[in-house]
């Protein structure tokens, strides 16, 4: 069976979640909210009972693969694995969904070694939500960036006020790519609608601007424009 890509899913796809901690409450919540069908996994049931009526949910042992037979996880092509209080539930849970079969799979790590283990087992895609909010906010902590999004290979979106350098000047006259090898994507004044930037643009105060480019340029050009 050939495996499923982000591209490839339509809006009827079915998520599985497992795990209602914080990580896999947010997920699974986000996605009811957004249309998707989804069915949440989890073992504690104070959780269960927390989330009743409010999810599909159901109680079951996923490191137990006749659980997960039993509640019908080969019907779900996706699966997030959101377990991260036991790093052996983790695994096994994960190993489970890929050999039934599982076409794309999400997991929490909690650290780097976890997250080895959860890729060299068959995961899709690992995230580490706790060293992925550190990071973003310390870089909105410590300088100009109202927000960050580190993407894959240090490639990163920020979003932050234009610097008093480059104000009153078009982007092309500050030679911001040429200086610091970050791109302006857009722009968005007061009570005007975003607009994609050009060379011509001109940068005024209070002006919020969209650029991207290597993680380290952007904190440069944060820390001297």
């Amino acid at each position: 069976m050939a495996k499923l890509t982000p591209t490839d899913l339509g809006p009827d796809t079915a998520v599985l979640v497992i795990g209602m901690g914080r990580f896999g409450a947010a997920i699974a919540t986000t996605l009811d909210e957004a249309g998707t069908d989804v069915l949440a996994v989890e073992k504690d049931p104070h959780l269960i009972q927390t989330w009743s009526g409010r999810l599909p949910i159901v109680e079951a042992d996923t490191t137990n693969p006749e659980a997960l037979e039993q509640l019908g996880a080969r019907e779900f092509p996706i699966a997030v694995v959101g377990i991260g209080s036991s790093l052996e539930a983790s695994v096994l849970t994960t190993g489970n969904l890929v050999d039934i079969g599982t076409q794309l799979i999400w997991a929490k790590a909690i650290s780097a070694e976890h997250g080895r283990i959860l890729k060299r087992i068959g995961a899709h895609h690992v995230v580490y939500p706790e060293h992925d909010a550190g990071t973003r906010v310390a870089h909105l902590v410590s300088g100009r960036m109202l927000d960050f999004i580190e993407m894959e290979d240090d490639f990163t979106i920020v979003k932050m006020r234009a610097p008093k350098s480059i104000q009153g000047a078009t982007i092309g006259q500050s030679q911001i790519r040429s200086k610091f090898g970050v791109t302006v994507l857009g722009m968005k004044r007061a009570g005007q609608p975003f607009v994609y930037t050009t060379d011509a643009t001109r940068i005024e105060e209070d002006d919020m601007l969209i650029l991207s480019g290597d993680t380290s340029h952007l904190e440069e050009f944060a820390r001297r424009a």
